[in-house]
């Protein structure tokens, strides 16, 4: 897969999660299509720039808290797309917290079910006892 078609395949993605989120927790909602774009490049412009510097910055606390504090930072990105983004409406940190947690769900669980799929479609092939094949590109230890 091309990364443009992967950008796309990630992308849309990330508008079900939001379009569940806003189906599902009471206080996010937006208003057409093209809003659900917007936020959809908003977030994906910030999980790509401001969302390493927040992790960078907030490491020790991620880490004291078992990694909790990353669903504080995915809320509180959520948030702030809901107050940049004019027709998408986040009512509150309460609501953002959810709709960070669908996203993030619908995001796993998606990722999940195309990795195990070729490329080509099909059952991936079976590896021969382990051993090295001709076409391969890992060192099996």
């Amino acid at each position: 897969m091309t990364p443009f078609l992967s950008l796309l395949d990630r992308w849309a993605v990330l508008a079900l999660g939001v379009t569940l989120a806003s189906e599902i927790i009471p206080g996010i909602s937006y208003d057409n299509g093209r809003t659900l774009i917007a936020v959809v490049l908003v977030l994906s412009l910030l999980n790509a720039v401001l969302k390493p510097l927040l992790v960078l910055f907030t490491l020790p606390f991620i880490l004291l808290t078992l990694g909790l504090g990353m669903v504080l930072i995915n809320a509180l990105l959520f948030l702030f797309v809901g107050r940049l983004i004019e027709g998408f409406h986040v009512a509150g940190f309460w609501s953002a917290l959810g709709g960070a947690a669908i996203v993030s769900l619908t995001n796993l669980l998606l990722a999940q079910m195309m990795r195990g799929r070729p490329p080509g479609g099909g059952t991936p092939p079976a590896r021969r006892g382990g051993r090295k094949t001709k076409d391969s590109d890992v060192i099996d230890v």
